[in-house]
């Protein structure tokens, strides 16, 4: 028994050395990337950086975090932000975020409120820390816009899951009670229901390198392919799906087809228009080639509409209607 006791003893007492010195490594490691975030021009600060957790987790709480990268004006501030992780297994992390933060862009700044926000995310081994896998999900979500608009959500889900090829992604989004930024009218004066019944979105792409530690401290990963395996958005009557691939080039400007089937297409237009979002003339030329290719299909409500992307354009069929959307993270 007293031997028993005394491995007891030892066990114990190396565990604890184990954790403190884990948990002063995640400190260090943690503050050692803010100082190399402010030597280049980064804000990059907390007024505390504390772990806690023993015997069996590293929990790590940044309180009054503030970031901003220079190159792309984009910063984020929040009263704190926790990361967990257990001692035994510290490549599997969850990340939480408070009820309320600020994410801001160069034209304009968003105040988040949420509930429940989380994130569990597994790393790779290397020292790079590659992305394996994510399941991001919040509750209660509102989004405030400085430029003069709102959205919200019921819920929302996202996960991200690395493919055996280590630079291919499959991404899959679903939300509940979504409220676009806007209410909308039908020309008929019908209102539009305030929420969408459906979003959802099953996409896989490649990237010209992992996503991993680098991702946040130099540059993002650019998307090289996009392949929509499903797309789908339900509001009312309305129904918008979409599929397809594209290969993207180094500016950014895909190259492929995307097929759409709109249910309702005209009321989508109109949608369209009063969003202002895509400029008049471009939806002129779109419902002009929808009425050609509804008069062919010889089906009023419910078209399949190819887009083809090729040289920076935007064609529906032969005709060219808009420029091509630039598919690269800032």
């Amino acid at each position: 028994m007293k031997r028993l006791v005394i491995v007891v003893l030892i066990a114990a007492l190396g565990w604890s050395a184990y954790w403190f010195i884990g948990a002063t490594g995640v400190k260090t490691g943690f503050v050692a990337w803010f100082d190399q975030r402010q030597t280049e021009g980064w804000q990059a600060e907390a007024s505390d950086v504390s772990v806690s957790g023993y015997p069996n987790r590293f929990d790590t709480t940044f309180t009054n975090i503030a970031l901003a990268d220079p190159d792309t004006g984009v910063a984020w501030t929040a009263p704190f932000f926790q990361l967990f992780a257990l001692s035994y297994r510290p490549n599997h992390v969850i990340a939480i975020w408070p009820e309320n933060q600020q994410l801001a862009f160069p034209d304009q700044k968003l105040s988040i409120s949420s509930t429940d926000t989380k994130a569990s995310l597994v790393l790779g081994a290397a020292t790079s820390l590659p992305l394996e896998r994510s399941n991001f999900a919040t509750q209660d979500l509102t989004i405030t816009s400085t430029a003069d608009w709102q959205l919200s959500a019921d819920s929302l889900q996202l996960a991200l899951h690395r493919q055996d090829d280590p630079n291919t992604y499959r991404f899959a989004l679903t939300t509940t009670g979504f409220a676009p930024p806007v209410s909308y009218r039908l020309p008929s004066g019908q209102a539009m229901p305030r929420t969408l019944q459906t979003v959802e979105a099953d996409i896989f792409a490649g990237f010209d390198r992992p996503f991993d530690r680098a991702s946040l401290e130099d540059a993002r990963p650019q998307p090289t392919w996009v392949e929509v395996k499903l797309a789908e958005i339900a509001w009312g009557d309305l129904r918008l799906q979409a599929s397809g691939r594209v290969t993207v080039d180094n500016t950014g400007y895909p190259t492929g087809e995307i097929t759409l089937r709109a249910t309702n297409w005209r009321d989508i237009i109109e949608i369209a228009r009063q969003s202002d979002q895509i400029g008049q003339g471009v939806l002129d030329a779109v419902e002009q080639g929808l009425e050609l290719l509804s008069g062919l299909s010889g089906n009023p409500k419910t078209l399949d509409i190819p887009l083809n992307f090729k040289n920076g354009t935007t064609r529906l069929g032969p005709v060219a209607i808009a420029p091509a959307p630039r598919l690269t993270l800032r």
